[in-house]
């Protein structure tokens, strides 16, 4: 019983370098994003304000280094869990099956069953905590200047460093290695094969990321502005009714007398636009995020059915 209770301390105990690692780099991150606030995006204000006032001698330096520094930040958010991945694949359970550390727990009062329960808990634990704190922090950092970033809210690292997704991604990759070491046994082979998985599902979800919501279509006569701070998916003209996506003879333009020559010689009847406005955030996201749990899920209940079927 002893052995049981003390298992958790003894995964903390056994993975204190990565444990120390993470700290690290959360504790780096946050003193990194409390400089540019403190620092970079006061002095992006005050240029702003400048601009406002002094057009001639307006500079925007200062505002597009503080861009920088966010969107950076969203990557280093954005694919932590390559790190989360790289460590479960390679030392999590395929290094104490490899060397047979696991085995040995076997025969000391903990079941196989409680064993890998307390493998993923604890670094589970550890994650979410983490997670939770560098996306805080960095929705904290962007909320700053948000329509000065290039890539707004759509941007590929962006989207998922804004909100839960980057601890789903996380702990899937934490399931993912957990299982591939069950597999295969040995930490190397557990350690690409995570990485590949974790690569392909962050990748796929990315590519199909804008039609997990349905999008909004806006047509009319002439084209039309796009909402404040909308990701635009897809634009052209109407031919007959049929939608041409960014037409090689393009919009036409000039006087009105021209537009409307223009679009009677080429058949254009209208526009129209198809994008996501920045209320539909919160349901891709959070889509995306329920696909990487259950992904999550899977892997975790397929490593206990695994684990059982081997020491049965």
């Amino acid at each position: 019983m002893n052995a049981v209770n003390g298992l958790p301390w003894t995964v903390l105990r056994v993975h204190r370098p990565a444990l120390a690692l993470w700290s690290g780099f959360v504790a780096a991150f946050t003193g990194l994003l409390v400089w540019a606030v403190a620092v970079k995006a006061g002095k992006a204000r005050a240029e702003l304000v400048h601009c406002a006032h002094h057009a001639n001698t307006c500079s925007t330096l200062a505002t597009a280094d503080y861009g920088d520094v966010m969107r950076w930040g969203a990557v280093v958010v954005c694919y932590s869990f390559y790190a989360v991945a790289a460590w479960a694949g390679a030392c999590l359970v395929a290094r104490e099956l490899e060397s047979g550390t696991a085995r040995l727990a076997w025969t000391q009062s903990v079941s196989p069953v409680r064993w890998l329960t307390a493998q993923l808990a604890v670094p589970a634990l550890v994650v979410t905590l983490g997670g939770a704190v560098l996306v805080s922090m960095f929705r904290w950092g962007w909320s700053n200047n948000p329509d000065r970033l290039d890539d707004g809210w759509s941007g590929f690292s962006t989207f998922v460093a804004l909100g839960p997704a980057t601890v789903a991604y996380a702990l899937c990759a934490l399931a993912v290695g957990a299982l591939a070491g069950l597999l295969l046994g040995r930490a190397l082979p557990a350690l690409g094969v995570t990485l590949a998985v974790m690569l392909l599902l962050n990748q796929t979800l990315g590519t199909l990321r804008a039609g997990l919501w349905p999008e909004v279509t806006r047509t009319g006569a002439t084209e039309a502005a796009l909402p404040h701070r909308a990701w635009q998916l897809e634009g052209g003209v109407l031919v007959h009714g049929r939608r041409v996506a960014d037409p090689d003879y393009g919009h036409c333009v000039g006087t009105a007398a021209r537009i409307s020559r223009c679009a009677a010689e080429h058949g254009i009847t209208g526009h129209y636009t198809v994008y996501q406005p920045l209320s539909h955030f919160w349901p891709l996201h959070l889509v995306e995020t329920g696909i990487v749990l259950a992904v999550a899920g899977a892997a975790t209940a397929t490593a206990f059915r695994l684990l059982r079927r081997r020491t049965a």
